[in-house]
C-alpha cells in the first residue's frame, strides 16, 4: 500500500478507530467529563469542510433532565440506549454558517454565495454538517470513548423542542460513553470493495 510513513497512524489507532470499533447501544455506569467532549471537539473542528462553513453545531445532553426532553422524539427502540448512555448528542446543522463566513473564510466573499440561495444553504449544511458528526465521532473514538450513532427519531420533534427559532436544524444523534462489551452483537457484515468501488 502506497502511503507517506510520516503520516501514517499505527496500527494501534486504526484498531480503535475502526477495525475493533464497535457501534454501542449498552453502556457501563462510568460518566463522562465535559473536558473530554471539550477535547473532542477541539479535534474534530479541525477536519476539512467546503470553504471552512463548519455548519454543524453539537449539543451535548448529559442530565436525566435534558434527555427526556428528547425521549418523545425516539424511536422505541432507540429509547433505553439513550436514557442509560452518559451523553446524547445532538448534531445539528446551523442553517445560518453562512454569516460566520467573513471571519472562517475571509479570502473571498464567501457569505454572497450563500445568502438568499436557500438551497444551497440547505445542501451545504446537510453536507458538512453530516462530515463534522463523523469527524467527532472519530475524535470521541480517539480519546476512548465509544459511540452509537442513531438516526431513527423524529427531526421536527427535536427541532421544535431544542431549536424552536429555526436557526439550527438536527441533523442525527449519537450516543456517547464507555460501551459495555459483553452486549454488543456480532459485527455485521459489509460490502467488499468490488460491490462499493469503481475505480475509473
Amino acid at each position: 500500500m502506497e502511503t507517506t510513513d510520516r503520516k501514517r497512524v499505527d496500527g494501534k489507532a486504526l484498531d480503535v478507530l475502526f477495525r475493533e470499533a464497535r457501534t454501542h447501544g449498552a453502556w457501563l455506569p462510568r460518566p463522562v467529563s465535559q473536558d473530554v467532549l471539550h477535547a473532542a471537539y477541539e479535534l474534530a473542528r479541525l477536519a476539512p469542510t467546503s470553504a471552512n462553513t463548519s455548519p454543524a453545531r453539537f449539543v451535548f445532553l448529559t442530565t436525566p433532565e435534558a434527555k427526556e426532553r428528547l425521549v418523545p422524539a425516539l424511536m422505541p427502540g432507540n429509547v433505553d440506549k439513550t436514557r442509560s448512555a452518559p451523553v446524547t448528542v445532538i448534531v445539528a446543522q446551523d442553517m445560518e454558517f453562512y454569516e460566520q463566513l467573513p471571519r472562517l473564510f475571509p479570502f473571498v466573499d464567501a457569505r454572497s454565495w450563500f445568502a438568499g440561495n436557500p438551497g444551497m444553504i440547505a445542501d451545504t449544511a446537510a453536507r458538512n454538517s453530516s462530515l463534522q458528526g463523523a469527524y467527532f465521532l472519530l475524535a470521541a473514538r480517539a480519546l476512548g470513548l465509544d459511540c452509537g450513532p442513531m438516526s431513527g427519531f423524529d427531526a421536527e420533534k427535536v427541532n421544535a423542542e431544542f431549536f424552536p427559532d429555526g436557526k439550527w436544524r438536527a441533523n442525527f444523534l449519537i450516543n456517547l460513553g464507555y460501551g459495555d462489551p459483553a452486549q454488543l452483537y456480532p459485527r455485521a457484515p459489509r460490502l467488499e470493495f468490488d460491490e462499493a468501488c469503481r475505480v475509473l
